[in-house]
């Protein structure tokens, strides 16, 4: 079902990112972005933040399982029953008079129309719900990606924890080990305006 959403970089004064339109509530994006960060791009956000905001030509149609590349075994079945799907971008997007659309970036300033925006902080992803605030609660880089996040966009309000259950009956995950010469984990909150 469309749900339009935005995958983002931080900036000096908001965020700028991609537009992505299938399947975009935090229940849907958040494991898969946790799990990529985590296992496929092993802790670098550089690397991730590069193919999922920079190397989009014009946006995402959805973001899949691809994500999950060398994730532990069972993390899939966990979180999709096993269902796999393929990330795909928009291609050959048009305007009216048949000439190529250009990629429309997405700001603070026309994310309207948009009902979730992650924004890719180097302490985490923060969660926006456009019925909320321009703003939003952070999700630590190394949470659980099984965790049971909620879609009720009134609870997703800066200031306030984000909605979420951690699975306590599950084997903790190990998680694959930072690149040679990655920066060290930090848990640091972004700064609030």
């Amino acid at each position: 079902m469309a749900s339009p959403a935005f995958i983002a970089r931080p900036t000096a004064d908001g965020y700028a990112g991609v537009h992505l339109q299938y399947d975009s509530s935090p229940p849907n994006v958040l494991p898969l972005l946790l799990s990529a960060y985590q296992f496929r791009f092993r802790w670098d956000l550089e690397a991730l933040s590069r193919y999922l905001v920079d190397d989009v030509v014009f946006a995402w149609e959805a973001i899949g399982t691809d994500l999950l590349d060398g994730s532990p075994p069972g993390l899939l079945q966990r979180l999709t029953g096993g269902e796999q799907w393929s990330s795909r971008k928009m291609t050959d997007v048009v305007n009216l008079d048949g000439t190529p659309a250009e990629r429309n970036v997405i700001t603070q300033d026309n994310s309207d129309g948009h009902l979730w925006g992650y924004a890719l902080h180097p302490a985490g992803i923060e969660v926006i719900s456009r019925q909320n605030d321009p703003r939003g609660p952070l999700i630590s880089w190394d949470t659980d990606p099984r965790t049971r996040f909620s879609e009720a966009m009134a609870l997703w309000m800066p200031g306030m924890p984000p909605p979420m259950a951690v699975p306590r009956d599950l084997p903790k995950l190990t998680p694959a080990p930072a690149p040679p010469g990655a920066p060290a984990r930090t848990a640091t909150r972004p700064p609030r305006r």
